[in-house]
């Protein structure tokens, strides 16, 4: 851990359980993949490797995008907004980011009042995972 992204972590505001938001956009295309939550270790680490840490709450413990999957993120440019409450990693997404096998999470949208699904997935979840 080097001194100057301690630095950075201790000014951000993370919330009573110690998560700060993080929004992943694909640095060339703006192109909103995912959110997810960042506990300090994250943020931290995140800065030190140049690839995108996350804090998995259903697993308790932290989560490097794509150790199971092999869809890494690579650091572009972190930042954070005037709040320091919220985080924004601009990123290099190898292959899909959503869990689902879609290129984003966000593939649901409210069109003339019905929920529409505007992308399906890339890839399969077996695939990705190697599980059935």
């Amino acid at each position: 851990m080097t001194a100057a992204n301690a630095q950075i972590a201790d000014k951000l505001k993370f919330n009573e359980s110690g998560l700060i938001p993080a929004i992943a956009q694909q640095h060339d295309s703006g192109e909103i993949l995912m959110m997810a939550w960042m506990n300090r270790d994250a943020v931290i680490e995140t800065l030190d490797t140049g690839r995108v840490c996350y804090f998995s709450r259903s697993r308790g413990k932290l989560w490097r995008k794509g150790e199971s999957s092999g869809q890494v993120q690579k650091l572009i440019d972190f930042r954070y907004d005037c709040d320091q409450d919220t985080v924004l990693v601009q990123v290099d997404q190898l292959g899909v980011a959503c869990h689902t096998g879609r290129r984003n999470c966000f593939y649901f949208a409210a069109r003339d009042g019905v929920e529409v699904v505007i992308s399906e997935p890339e890839v399969s979840v077996e695939d990705l995972y190697g599980k059935k």
